[in-house]
């Protein structure tokens, strides 16, 4: 059964259309990156997954064993947002705020999901420190951690490795896909790198103010847009 599927699914601001007919679904596993330029209805599909915004035309439609609110999301990071005065465990814990249901507190439950999603990703030692005194890449990987606290089924990545250096883009990429292979977690993702996308992804999803492109990795290599926009040196 497919985990999400979106089906002829068109958007429109003030009348003004920006992202039109795209059909795709996923199913548990699958590793989805949007690709596309600057405009080209990226951010609008997103909004679109998380309920923000709805279809003018079309739908978005979720597997019965998953709910809107059971979406990790690891949204793009603003300069405001690195300066955020909490410390590395306060802003782990959010992510269980969609658990919460009718409690009033966060239980041992909570903060067992919390550590353990921590020490996965290497920052369980940072837990006290202000998430404010950390590099970019630690704060991606804070950032990961609150987001995998609010799933065991999908995670929805906005550019996560924008701003980071060489090396922490790669550490960030190996552990998105390590997430991907052993948790069976379905991953969509968001990225300018074409490259690193045809790396990782299982499924690739191009757009332009429309769907140009949906398929498995493997089919968008050997398509005209991929000669188009990586080169004739991919592989």
């Amino acid at each position: 059964m497919s985990m999400i599927t979106c089906t002829n699914a068109s958007f429109s601001y003030d009348g003004r259309s920006v992202l039109e007919q795209v059909d795709f679904s996923l199913s548990a596993g699958d590793y989805l990156c949007i690709v596309g330029e600057n405009g080209s209805g990226k951010s609008t599909l997103i909004k679109g997954i998380l309920g923000l915004k709805h279809p003018d035309k079309g739908s978005i439609e979720f597997g019965e064993e998953l709910k809107p609110t059971e979406i990790g999301y690891l949204p793009q990071q603003t300069e405001l947002q690195k300066d955020f005065p909490a410390s590395v465990m306060e802003v782990v814990m959010s992510g269980r705020l969609n658990s919460l249901g009718k409690r009033l507190f966060y239980n041992s439950n909570d903060k067992e999901i919390a550590l353990h999603n921590m020490e996965r990703l290497g920052i369980e030692d940072l837990k006290d420190r202000g998430y404010q005194e950390l590099s970019g890449g630690q704060q991606q990987r804070v950032l990961l951690a609150r987001a995998m606290c609010a799933t065991k089924r999908m995670l929805l990545l906005d550019e996560p490795v924008t701003g980071l250096d060489p090396v922490a883009q790669s550490e960030m990429y190996n552990l998105i896909k390590l997430i991907n292979l052993c948790d069976n977690i379905t991953v969509i993702m968001v990225t300018h790198d074409l490259h690193e996308a045809v790396r990782y992804a299982t499924h690739i999803l191009h757009l332009e103010g429309k769907q140009l492109f949906f398929g498995t990795t493997d089919e968008y290599k050997n398509s005209s847009l991929a000669r188009r926009f990586l080169g004739g040196g991919h592989r």
